[in-house]
């Protein structure tokens, strides 16, 4: 999701601290204290008014310390390594040869107006109210909306590119869309500055329309507690479970788009977002325990699959990109000569038109679905945790599963909707029809050279994702982090979390192997294959 917005920094003290500060990219506004998420800047110029109105109204010292811890914990750390691999996406999303649609692409870029905009929200809530921005429900909810926007411009931008009868809109006023999205993200900065004055900490998101009076809510027969104050109202839940049934719609929309394109390789950006729902849902998770700060893993976990997420994306859109022939001499900024035969096969295939399908719903249709699934969970949620003493206290346990179940069945989803298909997808778990017994290393011999290499970069990834994790287990349990070279005892311990991780891993080998497996048609093509190449 990315256009090139510029990320010139301002040359005072606060803009050191901004050069380290990255975003938390797809599925919450504010799982974590603000330090978690600033980001990149729109100008110099613009980002500097922004910056001044807020440091002129309050110590300059402490939103600066709000933005440099943004550094010192592994959440941020991930969070801020995110944003490198968006910006590659962007590009190779936006080559000419893949024909994106302009509200679709428009869709991902407007992802970093969202990114931005909790910089202002974050500044407002800490040094105002002294919380996170989770804790702050009116704000919370409008920069949540900006996700939602974003996701409403990537559905709408390729369903209509992909039926044969797009909305009125679409043909006689094209980009409305664009102009109410901005038009929400003005009004949005107009609330971070005259908000304070008129919303208290808890002042519910949009009044609290459709929130339930207590002498109502108490009638249940199930509610046995009362909420805290840092409930999230339920148009911000709304908002949540909006964004996040928009994005799966998006998943789906992008994968019926290689039938559109006739280009396989776009069923790879669905499983490129697959992380960065299992992000949405590891923030979902965190407001349903009350944003407990003992269960702050959910804010790691959430940073750690949103970078995951942006490097996943990343590679899905350069495989779509040389699907459909970027070459390294795109990079060349000087024009091309007029005889140079360079560039001509991405010309050509951007001019292909698209195999258009007829639309199962209108977007009435799809609206109401939408509408009354968003309403419908938002109301079992608040209210009906009412009734459950789990969610009151720190529950590691449910949360963990939580995060990884409903992201599970999810991809169970897309795997047997690829069955039977030549799709980027999941290999079967074991043999035709069920029998044989599974994917084995016999399984990976037979690519090669390249299997090996895959099933050497998969193990890789395991181990470096372990030791971080590890660190973050320690920090939970500990309460500081491990000092990893002077102290013995800190070693032993993190080194016990990453072999227990290791062995329910081992529990996981068919994954493991399928995970290679699906990489090892690229390393063939993209490692092996050149190597071989430059030896001849």
């Amino acid at each position: 999701m990315i256009d090139p917005i510029s990320l010139d920094l301002l040359t005072t003290s606060a803009s050191t601290s901004l050069q380290h500060l990255l975003p938390n990219f797809m599925m919450d506004a504010a799982t974590s204290q603000i330090s978690m998420h600033p980001e990149p800047l729109l100008s110099s110029t613009s980002t500097f008014m922004v910056m001044d109105s807020f440091l002129s109204t309050t110590s300059s010292s402490t939103t600066l310390l709000s933005f440099s811890d943004q550094g010192q914990n592994l959440a941020g750390i991930f969070f801020q390594a995110s944003l490198l691999p968006y910006l590659v996406f962007l590009y190779f999303l936006g080559f000419r040869g893949n024909r994106v649609p302009n509200l679709g692409y428009f869709g991902f870029q407007f992802l970093l107006v969202f990114v931005l905009g909790t910089i202002p929200s974050g500044i407002v809530t800490k040094t105002g109210y002294g919380l996170s921005l989770a804790n702050v429900d009116w704000l919370h909810g409008a920069a949540e909306s900006l996700l939602t926007v974003t996701n409403i411009l990537i559905v709408l931008g390729f369903r209509n590119a992909s039926i044969d009868t797009p909305s009125e809109w679409a043909q006689e006023k094209p980009d409305l869309p664009k102009m109410v999205a901005l038009g929400i993200a003005g009004i949005f900065a107009l609330g971070c500055f005259v908000g304070p004055a008129l919303f208290g900490p808890h002042s519910p998101f949009l009044f609290g329309l459709g929130d339930l009076p207590t002498s109502i809510s108490n009638i249940f027969p199930w509610v046995a507690y009362g909420e805290p104050d840092n409930a999230l109202s339920i148009p911000t839940w709304a908002i949540h479970f909006s964004s996040v049934f928009e994005f799966l719609f998006a998943m789906n929309v992008v994968w019926d788009y290689s039938t559109v394109t006739q280009n396989e390789s776009w069923k790879g950006l669905t499983w490129g977002m697959l992380p960065l729902h299992a992000s949405g849902i590891a923030a979902c998770t965190y407001h349903v325990f009350y944003n407990n700060p003992d269960l702050q893993f959910l804010v790691t976990t959430q940073a750690g699959l949103t970078l995951l997420g942006n490097i996943t994306l990343a590679i899905a859109a350069i495989r779509i990109a040389l699907s459909n022939g970027w070459t390294l001499s795109e990079l060349d900024p000087f024009p091309k000569a007029p005889t140079s035969p360079m560039g001509l096969q991405p010309d050509a295939i951007g001019a292909l038109p698209l195999q258009t399908v007829a639309a199962a719903d209108t977007d009435g249709k799809l609206a109401i679905k939408l509408t009354t699934l968003t309403l419908a969970t938002a109301y079992v949620v608040k209210y009906g945790e009412l009734g459950l003493d789990v969610f009151l206290s720190p529950n590691a346990g449910l949360g963990a599963a939580i995060v990884a179940g409903i992201p599970a069945i999810t991809a169970f989803t897309f795997y047997n909707k690829s069955k039977g298909k030549d799709a980027f997808a999941l290999p079967q778990m074991g043999g035709k029809d069920g029998e044989g017994s599974g994917l084995s290393m016999a399984d990976i011999k037979k690519f090669g050279v390249a299997g090996t290499v895959a099933y050497v970069l998969t193990e890789l990834a395991f181990w470096a994702v372990a030791f971080p994790v590890a660190s973050a287990a320690y920090f939970q349990s500990q309460g500081h982090w491990p000092d990893l070279i002077a102290d013995s005892g800190d070693r032993a311990i993190v080194l016990g979390f990453v072999f227990a991780g290791a062995n329910v891993a081992r529990l996981l080998l068919p994954l493991r192997l399928g995970a290679a497996l699906a990489v090892a048609p690229w390393v063939d093509e993209n490692i092996i294959a050149r190597i071989n190449k430059s030896k001849v």
